[in-house]
């Protein structure tokens, strides 16, 4: 291979980035756990700007769970918190989550941090809200 300087390669994941290995590890471990609670889902795998890295479908998951699972991931990503923290305040008849930009108020989106600095999101979607909670933050865990 040839040094050419400054340039990193796309599975090279630096201190402020997933690599794709990471993205598709953390699907893998979402997918998962999501099939021992016998839920087909969606996994989406964004970056620190909220783009995505990843999106994967289990093939009985429902077709709105694409769009879903990417609102979790964006919401998570641009709040620096789990999107269900959304949805407990909605839930708590704090309304004005509603008017929030990008807020998700649903489970299944969780932030990822590196060392205290957000470097992605990943958005879970096909099951109940906890279902899909759990199977984010499992995944999560498992990258750690």
């Amino acid at each position: 291979m040839t040094f050419i300087p400054g340039l990193v390669l796309a599975d090279e994941p630096s201190p402020s980035n997933l690599s794709l290995s990471q993205a598709r590890a953390l699907a893998r471990a979402a997918e998962n756990k999501a099939a021992s609670n016998h839920t087909a889902i969606v996994v989406t795998v964004v970056d620190a700007s909220g783009q995505p890295l990843l999106v994967e479908r289990m093939a009985e998951a429902q077709l709105a769970s694409l769009e879903l699972s990417k609102r979790k991931a964006v919401s998570a990503v641009f709040y620096k918190r789990p999107s269900s923290a959304f949805e407990a305040a909605l839930s708590g008849g704090k309304m004005a989550v509603l008017a929030l930009p990008d807020a998700m108020p649903a489970g299944g989106g969780v932030p990822i941090f590196r060392r205290q600095q957000l470097v992605g999101g990943i958005g879970v979607s096909g099951g109940n809200n906890t279902q899909d909670s759990d199977a984010a933050t499992s995944a999560v865990e498992a990258l750690k």
